[in-house]
């Protein structure tokens, strides 16, 4: 029997992300001797425990499942694994954990180390309007994204990639970089090079507040922000809509060249020119696509101007 259908994998992972990396190595017929996921989280208005992506596949493959992070070190002294493999598992792995991993544990991370490290490098990438990224599989230490490289593998954006669009991709993209390299790592001939620190750029935790719009940044700058936080956590505004305040989320957009000369009087302001819906920007503008006013359902641009603005 080969090395690899031999060695005993721990796998950790938690969202949609993770799912196709689980799947490959079952395929492929790895020894697969645990799952370990984040707990199951209330979701939506009623609050109804969901288990995660991983949660579900791991029991479609009926495999064994852990999401007691507290149980873990117990766990795995038990079940006395070879390597780890770690997938956008949500949590930090302590030393005392790795060093129960005769070959350590890989990890999966969705960028060109040591290029944004941290928890958001699609996010990054989007906003960043970069042409390329890519995956990095490196072998774990106690700091994050920190450990020394086996391979990466890189990746194009395409112009209009969306945060989901994109991590599906990279996704695809990691799990079957591992597949190739595993067979080799297993059997010694893959060593790990230590990243160039003095190069390493990070990212930070998205929260709500950063899907708010500033209208004097530039169109370019807005569309890619709309883009980068889709579906969350969405990109919203303020506007005065016949008198009156309204919330809304701007869903799709594109930037266009400036109106009006890029009238700094409009900044922030909706306009319709020749039927469609626009947005002047500190430079360019944005053309809406598609928008959600608050409390109502996403709707087209056209709608909102027959709904809203006559």
């Amino acid at each position: 029997m080969p090395m690899e259908n031999k060695a005993k994998i721990i796998f950790f992972g938690t969202p949609e992300f993770a799912v196709p990396t689980l799947k490959a190595l079952h395929q492929e017929g790895y020894n697969i001797v645990l799952v370990v996921t984040q707990p199951d989280k209330p979701v939506g208005r009623k609050g109804i425990l969901t288990p995660s992506p991983v949660k579900v596949l791991t029991k479609e493959l009926g495999l064994e499942v852990c999401q007691r992070f507290d149980n873990l070190k117990l766990k795995t002294k038990s079940l006395k694994p070879d390597l780890g493999v770690v997938v956008a598992y949500g949590e930090i792995i302590p030393k005392d954990i790795l060093d129960l991993f005769p070959l350590g544990i890989l990890n999966i991370h969705p960028s060109l180390l040591p290029k944004y490290r941290g928890p958001s490098p699609i996010q990054a990438t989007i906003l960043n309007g970069d042409k390329e990224t890519g995956v990095s599989i490196i072998k774990l230490d106690e700091k994050m994204d920190h450990g020394a490289k086996l391979k990466t593998q890189n990746l194009k954006l395409k112009t209009d990639d969306i945060y989901v669009s994109l991590s599906q991709r990279l996704a695809m993209a990691g799990a079957q970089l591992l597949i190739d390299i595993l067979p080799d790592y297993l059997v010694g001939k893959i060593k790990p090079v230590p990243q160039d620190d003095a190069r390493a750029t990070f990212t930070k935790i998205i929260t709500k507040e950063d899907g708010r719009i500033n209208w004097q940044k530039s169109a370019e700058e807005i569309e890619r922000q709309i883009r980068a936080y889709a579906p969350w956590p969405g990109c919203f505004s303020e506007f005065v809509v016949n008198g009156k305040k309204i919330n809304v989320k701007i869903i799709e957009a594109i930037h266009e060249l400036p109106l009006q000369d890029d009238n700094q009087t409009n900044i922030g302001q909706f306009s319709i020119q020749n039927g469609q819906l626009f947005v002047q920007c500190g430079h360019g503008a944005l053309l809406i696509e598609k928008i959600q006013p608050e409390g109502k359902k996403e709707m087209t641009a056209k709608e909102f101007i027959n709904g809203y603005l006559k």
